[in-house]
């Protein structure tokens, strides 16, 4: 018989073929075992609730208010530039400036017309002198003839010691007196009419040329606009400040914006008035009604979710030109039942209009359920496995999803696909 030359050796080679097959095992094993529930990764599962289903529509909304006060740029002020303006969202009290438009247009028209009621008020003064001067003369020329009437008429008397002659001479020169006189009436009739004319004229001129200066004045306070109210400065958009063809909204007015008559520049909101707007869009107007509760999480105030309630929508629609291609919408208003005071107009955010609720539902999430082959289906957590069971809905949103058949309230399910997992 012969001896093994290398005991050790065999020993060794023994022991190595053992371990590579206890190892070959348990990897056939783990990979073999569907779905295990212990001593492997395991997906991330959840409770099979009862409860109430919740359908909603998802709308993006903004921060409005019902009321505010206007701040416009004023009327008649010729050019409008902005030489200040007060940044968006500034608190200011009553009486604080919130636009300075560019003065120089208008300060040179009031120098203008400063000059202008000058001249008029130096033409009444010398119309005023000359008229003046003129009453002396037709004074003095009125005195003078009278005096010749009267002395006309003393020659008059002594027809009878001068010859007749000379009596006929004296009866002409009182006639001359006489129509003398009466030309003098007559010249200085015509000259008051047509002095009083031309001092009503000028005083028309310069009552004019005060009246300018007076709007230019009144023009040159108007470039000022304070607040009217303590509040929130809201800057409004430039409609003509928007690209041609450029799909995006109108900026906000800025400084060096040149403005139009009567354009609204800013607002004070009335925060005791305020709501959320939304675009209803056309597919989803049929679902959406008044009183239905809204829920709303704005991205500046992501702590709290906040309640309200569908107060009004538009019976009619309205373009979105800001998009393209363009959209018709509906606009809905959203009363919050507990405002929170945080709340600024121009916040957004998400907002879920409850538009059906069902009582006594199974509920999942949308991510525990799976098709296969053709089939909605749900992993279930059994005792050491995952178990597919193939499931009956009958509403899902992008959430969560009603089931009618095939889950247990109390029962785990996947979040995961396990068998995904295991490929």
């Amino acid at each position: 018989m012969k001896r093994n030359r290398y005991p050790g050796r065999s020993r060794n080679l023994a022991l190595w073929v053992v371990i590579v097959v206890l190892a070959a095992v348990g990897t056939g094993i783990y990979f073999w075992r569907p779905w295990a529930s212990a001593g492997v990764p395991i997906s991330e599962t959840t409770e099979v609730l009862s409860g109430d289903y919740v359908d909603y529509v998802e709308l993006r909304g903004e921060i409005t208010v019902q009321s505010s006060t206007v701040i416009k740029a004023p009327y008649n002020a010729g050019d409008l530039q902005v030489l200040k303006l007060v940044r968006d969202g500034t608190l200011v009290q009553k009486g604080d400036i919130v636009v300075e438009f560019d003065s120089s247009s208008l300060q040179r028209t009031i120098e203008q017309n400063r000059a202008a009621l000058a001249q008029a008020e130096s033409e009444i003064e010398r119309l005023q002198a000359q008229q003046s001067l003129q009453e002396e003369k037709i004074l003095t020329d009125d005195i003078s003839a009278r005096f010749a009437l009267e002395r006309a008429r003393l020659d008059l008397g002594t027809r009878d010691i001068v010859p007749a002659i000379e009596y006929e001479k004296n009866v002409l020169a009182v006639e001359k007196a006489e129509q003398k006189l009466v030309e003098l009436k007559t010249k200085s009739d015509t000259y008051h009419i047509g002095s009083k004319a031309d001092l009503a004229g000028a005083i028309q001129k310069r009552d004019k040329a005060k009246a300018d200066l007076d709007k230019t004045v009144s023009s040159l306070n108007d470039l000022t606009l304070r607040s009217p109210i303590d509040g929130i400065i809201t800057l409004l958009t430039n409609s003509r400040a928007r690209t041609s063809g450029s799909s995006r909204s109108a900026p906000v007015f800025r400084e060096g914006d040149r403005l139009w008559s009567g354009a609204s520049v800013a607002e004070i909101p009335d925060i005791s008035t305020i709501q959320a707007t939304a675009p209803v869009f056309e597919a989803e107007r049929g679902r959406i009604e008044l009183g239905q509760p809204v829920l709303m999480r704005i991205e500046a105030v992501p702590d709290k979710e906040h309640k309200g309630v569908v107060r009004a929508i538009s019976p009619i629609t309205k373009v979105d030109y800001t998009t393209y291609p363009y959209r018709k919408s509906f606009e809905m208003n959203i009363d919050f039942t507990e405002p929170d005071p945080r709340l600024k107009p121009g916040m957004t955010g998400t907002i879920q209009v409850e538009v059906e609720r069902l009582p006594d539902s199974l509920l999942i999430p949308a991510d525990a359920v799976f098709e296969k082959e053709g089939r909605i289906v749900a992993y279930v957590v059994a005792s050491s496995s995952y178990e597919e069971r193939t499931l009956q809905l009958s509403h899902r949103n992008s959430q969560s999803v009603r089931v009618t058949e095939g889950l247990m309230s109390g029962e785990r399910v996947a979040l995961k696909d396990p068998t995904v997992e295991l490929e």
